[in-house]
């Protein structure tokens, strides 16, 4: 290993006299000691003045990440790669728009899993035994907070049950067979989102305390992993519920800060602040009346600076409502609609 090591860097400094040299280290996680490595390389680089850039990568968010703020703090720029969106899959595979969309509700967005999605019993159990297994029985598990690996387990299916929904830790923990401390799940949550399966959005409120202390709405990130575990056709009763989860999850992905809202008798799907602006953003697969509406228009009229936005069919898109911005959810996924919703 040292001889490796040593012998890499000298190539990369006789480079670096002739030109910038790049070196790449990928799956970094598996490098026992990595971190202490890196660093020595990465202060010896700033003194010498080297012209290199030094790039380290891997498939852990969870381990990298450790890594890099226990060790590599004020040396490194986070570059963070989220999941697929529907317009990568349409770039990669060569899809029609409509079927990228729809395959991304259906199946999710995990590239390795796209040729296999003709072969159900193939497809399932590569989802499991290349995504799910690996970071919940792998990547999560070598994290020294995660003390119950079974309770973390049954949270993350139970996750799976109810995507797009307001749970109350208190409901989830009911549901549980290994009992743990409500504190001991809402942190187990934080681990699925570190880990970039599962987020548990905040309601949305001017106080701080507040939020904190509100059930958290789950978004599950990618909609393979729901697939994996049950599959819903367009038609389906719950196919509205998935296609809420995965445009809630794009926003997640495309770096934007999503809450909830609900003052009974009101409620609003998403809260969005970000590059993208700030809107707040009802999700209907179907038919919808003004009246559905007024969980959304009494949000923006508490909160101005929030714009409504209505993601909808794409005839109901077509329509205007006065007032109101509506958007095709197809459109959306993809990152069309720019002038108005995604910058």
């Amino acid at each position: 290993m040292g001889g490796w090591w040593e012998a890499t860097w000298r190539n990369v400094l006789e480079r670096a006299q002739r030109e910038t040299a790049v070196i790449i280290l990928d799956e970094i996680q598996y490098l026992d000691g990595w971190e202490r490595l890196v660093k020595a390389k990465a202060d010896e680089l700033r003194r010498s003045r080297a012209r290199v850039h030094l790039v380290v990568s891997g498939s852990s968010s969870l381990l990298v990440g450790r890594g890099l703020k226990e060790t590599m703090a004020g040396r490194f720029e986070k570059l963070q790669l989220n999941h697929w969106s529907a317009a990568d899959l349409v770039e990669a595979f060569h899809l029609e728009p409509e079927k990228a969309v729809e395959h991304l509700v259906r199946h999710g967005s995990y590239p390795g899993a796209f040729p296999l999605v003709d072969d159900l019993f193939r497809w399932r159990s590569y989802m499991r035994d290349s995504i799910v297994e690996p970071a919940i029985g792998r990547d999560i598990l070598m994290l020294e907070p995660v003390r119950r690996p079974a309770l973390l387990r049954q949270l993350f299916f139970l996750c799976l049950e109810y995507p797009a929904r307001i749970m109350a830790l208190h409901k989830l923990a009911g549901q549980i067979q290994d009992k743990g401390a409500l504190e001991t799940l809402a942190h187990y949550l934080q681990v699925l989102e570190q880990a970039f399966l599962v987020a548990g959005l905040p309601k949305f409120s001017a106080r701080p305390i507040r939020q904190r202390s509100s059930p958290p709405k789950l978004v599950v990130l990618n909609n393979g992993l729901l697939a994996a575990v049950r599959s819903v056709e367009p038609a389906a009763q719950d196919w509205g519920n998935r296609v809420e989860n995965a445009c809630l999850a794009h926003a997640i992905n495309g770096g934007q800060e999503v809450c909830y809202w609900r003052e009974e008798p009101h409620e609003v799907d998403g809260i969005f602040s970000g590059s993208w602006g700030k809107w707040a953003v009802e999700i209907k697969t179907g038919n919808f009346v003004m009246r559905d509406l007024a969980g959304l228009l009494e949000f923006c009229r508490r909160y101005p600076e929030f714009k409504p936005l209505v993601l909808c069919s794409r005839k109901r898109a077509a329509e205007k409502l006065d007032g109101i911005t509506t958007l095709y959810w197809g459109d959306f996924l993809l990152g069309k609609g720019a002038s108005s919703v995604q910058r």
